[in-house]
């Protein structure tokens, strides 16, 4: 199984990427996992909610490209409205996913949203919290979730839950 992160924005801060590269290299024996950055869409100062829209889509289409380039692969996306899991229900769908040899593409939106088009084409809508979540933050709590995950999948002592 592998899993690529379909993230829009680059040029992330230090800490940021500090963050996100401990938990990437922890997870790569359990799981190979890369990052895809997608550029976000050139943005006026004051956008309409017409330019938002645009953005979103012009967003989208690149984010469904390279999702089908991969060739094969479910698509999960970040979304606020998204099924909350925890981090066991995670991990038993990874699981899963694994068995069933499917690879995983997780979708991190631009600034303004996910295009209805991406949300669409969603095999998963996740919701990693009901808070407002900066989306570089996002890169390194979802690559921690995964490594959470994938530690109670491997009977590592990482997770300590229930």
């Amino acid at each position: 199984m592998k899993v690529r992160i379909l993230t829009v924005g680059n040029k992330m801060p230090k800490w940021i990427q500090t963050g996100f590269d401990e938990y990437h290299k922890r997870i790569q024996p359990m799981l190979h996992t890369e990052i895809v950055e997608i550029s976000a869409a050139k943005r006026a100062k004051n956008p309409s909610d017409a330019n938002l829209a645009q953005y979103r889509e012009q967003e989208g289409q690149a984010i469904l490209a390279a999702h089908a380039a991969a060739g094969r692969e479910q698509l999960w996306v970040l979304d606020v409205k998204g099924k909350m899991l925890s981090t066991e229900n995670l991990a038993e769908k990874l699981s899963d996913g694994m068995q069933q040899g499917d690879d995983i593409a997780l979708v991190i939106g631009g600034a303004d949203g996910v295009s209805p088009d991406v949300l669409a084409k969603a095999d998963v809508k996740w919701s990693l919290s009901a808070l407002t979540l900066p989306h570089p933050l996002v890169r390194v709590v979802l690559m921690e979730q995964l490594y959470r995950a994938m530690s109670i999948n491997h009977n590592h002592p990482y997770h300590r839950g229930n």
